[in-house]
């Protein structure tokens, strides 16, 4: 009988394993391999194909936030079916990354051409407007004749493009070619060197810059003057957007607004970008675009910025770092990120605002969105789907249509049919704040009228809404720091300046009356000032007396203790 070897018997199980394993078809390893596959993908793809089937196909419902006293929710976003309805991606696309690449790489726009108009900015900068008119698109063909009158109440929707976007992205033309159907006029302001338009002046667009969407919306105003302004902002146009909004409140002539994937808080958004893997080549994807961007226009670059560096950035902050910050004057790309982050100012807003985010947008993550301060802003409206990628909401089994484009028609065509459009209070002397804005140096202060009345005045008075003004009375009544007024009554307060120049004897006298009534008014005040400085120490009295008494009574009382022996004793 053969000796036992405790290792041959250890391995034996191994062995026949081994055999075991050896038996099965090459074919149902690759079959397994590929089946652990598909569930790796599926899940780092973030599919929800599964999830949609086991719904029924019902998609998802649109979670919508907003304040609980909004009459924007109340008498708009209430009427509208799509919003208060479910999304359902298409189902080959039902992955938010899937979405996004489809929508960059084909997209499926429809094809129609635009009309071109240069714009140039008060610092010698070049901005292409290209225009879609209904006559474009309807009749089939191009009318060079047709132009917009001064007159025409057509609203005019302006589009604002995402990062290194143009006229001629996918998105732009899907929703320019569906308002354009119903009959508005729309204009792409194309972003500073962009859609083939060289810079001609040394300032650059960046996700912070203001000043081309103001000067924009201003000169359309200026040129049609009865046509309601609505601004639609996509990605870091959508930041734009929302930046210039809260910068300007009620001095602003934009009837409504949409943001469509924005950004929300740069900062958080450059964290999550170069978190993950995925993450990370969208963040490559997008630093070669700017580095495209930076090519078409090297000799300013080269002179204004670090070449070299731009030229080696692999991210977006590499290039922020390398080119925007030392363009835009910023110290770092983190001071650069909060100046220019949407969600400082969106308090301040003071228009309606849709605001459409996907909760699985890639690119802008739903950490940045700002929940609260959505939600307690009356003029905001947050719809949050739970699909949808970076603008891309394709939907139908062709994909052929964006839900975020039937949403926003739906959203503006209510609203301009309610009495809830925005109408511009015009601010004068009023510069661009944030919410964040500090308090401090802004205390109360004593302001003397005219007939010699005196008020203290606190920092939510320093705007003063103007009427016209009555019959017989002094232009140097309506004089203030900040003051709301229209264009007419501006003209009517030339004029009355100019009638002023000779002012007759009682206006003199009462102008000459001034310092009597101030120096009264100062003597109250002084007498006053007596009045409540004894009415002070009294109330100090009485409300120290209960710790301070027993403390005087405990000192005086040793102090008799020790005089009065003495005294009883020289008698």
């Amino acid at each position: 009988m053969d000796a036992f070897h405790p290792t041959q018997a250890s391995l034996s199980p191994y062995k026949l394993l081994f055999r075991a394993l050896s038996s099965i078809p090459i074919s149902h390893y690759f079959l397994a391999s590929l089946f652990c596959s598909l569930i790796f993908l599926y899940h780092f793809l973030e599919f929800h194909f599964l999830e949609d089937v086991f719904s029924g196909l019902r998609g998802s419902p649109v979670s919508l936030t907003f304040n609980s006293h909004s009459q924007i929710y109340e008498g708009v976003v209430s009427k509208c079916k799509i919003l208060h309805g479910r999304y359902l991606a298409t189902p080959w696309l039902s992955s938010p990354h899937f979405q996004t690449a489809f929508l960059n790489f084909f997209g499926r726009p429809p094809v129609f051409n635009y009309r071109r108009q240069i714009f140039r900015a008060s610092d010698g900068g070049s901005l292409a407007l290209d225009w879609l008119l209904p006559s474009d698109v309807l009749r089939g063909a191009f009318h060079a004749n047709n132009a917009i009158s001064k007159d025409d109440t057509t609203p005019i929707v302006v589009v604002i493009p995402g990062l290194t976007s143009d006229s001629t992205s996918a998105y732009i033309k899907h929703f320019a070619f569906n308002m354009v159907k119903r009959g508005w006029n729309i204009v792409v302001s194309n972003h500073r060197g962009l859609g083939g338009i060289s810079i001609t002046s040394d300032c650059f667009y960046n996700a912070g810059w203001t000043e081309d969407i103001r000067e924009v919306i201003a000169h359309l105003h200026h040129e049609y003057p009865v046509a309601p302004l609505f601004a639609v902002g996509t990605s870091i146009g959508a930041n734009i957007l929302v930046k210039y909004l809260g910068e300007d409140g009620e001095n602003i002539p934009v009837a409504g607004a949409v943001a469509i994937c924005n950004p929300w808080d740069l900062l958080i958004g450059d964290r999550f970008i170069s978190r993950r893997l995925l993450q990370k080549f969208y963040d490559m994807a997008l630093a070669s675009g700017l580095q495209g961007y930076a090519q078409l226009h090297q000799p300013r670059y080269s002179r204004l910025a670090d070449w070299e560096g731009i030229k080696k950035s692999r991210s977006i902050r590499d290039f922020d770092t390398y080119a925007t910050c030392l363009v835009g004057k910023f110290e770092t790309a983190d001071t650069y990120y909060r100046r220019c982050s949407s969600a400082s100012f969106v308090g301040n807003v003071a228009v309606p605002l849709l605001c459409v985010s996907a909760l699985d947008d890639p690119v802008c993550t739903r950490e940045a969105i700002p929940w609260d301060e959505c939600r307690a802003n009356k003029n905001v409206i947050l719809a949050t789907p739970q699909h949808g990628g970076h603008l891309a909401f394709f939907e139908g089994i062709a994909a052929t249509s964006l839900w975020w484009v039937r949403a926003v028609d739906e959203f503006l065509s209510v609203l301009h049919l309610s009495p809830f459009m925005h109408k511009q209070k015009k601010i004068l002397n009023s510069g661009p704040h944030s919410s964040l804005e500090s308090a401090i140096d802004q205390g109360p202060y004593v302001n003397f009228a005219e007939d010699g009345m005196v008020a203290a005045m606190g920092n939510e008075q320093t705007s003063t809404v103007v009427g016209p003004l009555s019959e017989g009375q002094n232009i140097h009544d309506k004089s203030s720091d900040n003051e709301m007024a229209s264009d007419s009554e501006q003209d009517e307060r030339m004029t009355t300046e100019n009638s002023a120049l000779a002012p007759n004897t009682a206006q003199t006298s009462k102008l000459a009356a001034k310092p009597s009534s101030i120096r009264k008014c100062l003597e109250k005040l002084s007498q006053h000032n007596r009045i409540s400085m004894w009415l002070m120490g009294y109330i100090a009295i009485t409300t120290s007396w209960p710790l301070v008494g027993p403390a005087l009574q405990f000192v005086f009382k040793n102090k008799f203790k020790s005089v009065l022996p003495a005294a009883l004793h020289g008698r």
